[in-house]
């Protein structure tokens, strides 16, 4: 078995992946930005050639970055985001070779998600944040997709995990704006000043769905969220109802986890 724990930022994904972790014995937890069989979040995706271009761009953080890297193949994955450097625009320039963003054409970034789905055979996983919320805020914000695009493209991912064991943990967030102010408190610094909601904002109404719409500021990024929200269980339910569970964010405990 395999847990994609899925939701809204701010649902308790990253508490519930410690706990799966605690109550499930033998599994692995993979965090956003850890190296995964499925999800290319915060990490370069390059092949030999760029790799070489970027050692050489850094040879002051060549090891750190060959030890944060993964061969696949053809590709390196760098897990960038891990190397803790003050080297000036060393984390933007890496971001670029990210998958999502809108940094490829569809069909490349469709042929990439959905192959590492289908090629994937490991077992004893707790994924964070793998299978719904890098997907489709790429979809919906860069490439303007349509809810059934996103539905269609979904009912691809359900037939590339065929014969594999998992189950979606969904977190669903009843009050969002009180999920994301509680989130804006706890990522502020020591001094109160907010860490995430800035960079949130600034990511959402620079994309090019929010340009294209007339849209910015907290509203509207909360509507945002409402939709994804709302696109993501009607995913759950109709594409995966026999491998989801639903769970209210932060209103579960032990029992409900270990009865599924």
């Amino acid at each position: 078995m395999n847990y994609f724990v899925e939701g809204i930022q701010g649902s308790g994904k990253s508490s519930l992946v410690q706990k799966l972790s605690e109550i499930k014995p033998g599994f692995t937890a993979i965090r956003e930005g850890d190296y995964s069989p499925v999800e290319l979040a915060w990490c370069s995706y390059v092949d030999e050639d760029e790799y070489q271009k970027i050692l050489a761009r850094y040879p002051e953080l060549r090891s750190e970055i060959q030890d944060k890297t993964v061969a696949e193949g053809d590709k390196k994955i760098i897990r960038y985001t891990q190397i803790i450097t003050d080297t000036p625009g060393f984390h933007k320039d890496l971001e670029q070779y990210e998958i999502y963003n809108g940094n490829l054409e569809y069909q490349d970034f469709k042929n990439i998600v959905i192959n590492r789905y289908k090629n994937w055979n490991s077992d004893g996983l707790i994924f964070e944040c793998s299978i719904f919320q890098n997907i489709v805020e790429d979809m919906i914000l860069y490439r303007q997709a349509t809810d059934q695009e996103i539905f269609d493209f979904y009912k691809l991912v359900k037939d590339a995990l065929t014969g594999k064991d998992y189950r979606i943990i969904y977190l669903q967030t009843e009050d969002l704006k009180t999920s994301i102010d509680i989130i804006r408190k706890e990522r502020s610094d020591g001094s109160g000043n907010e860490m995430w909601f800035p960079l949130m904002s600034r990511y959402f109404d620079e994309s090019p769905y929010a340009k294209a719409n007339g849209l910015a500021g907290e509203d509207a990024l909360l509507e945002h969220f409402r939709h994804r929200q709302e696109l993501e269980l009607k995913i759950c339910s109709e594409i995966f109802p026999e491998n989801t569970i639903i769970l209210i964010s932060k209103k579960f405990d032990d029992i409900d986890l270990l009865d599924n």
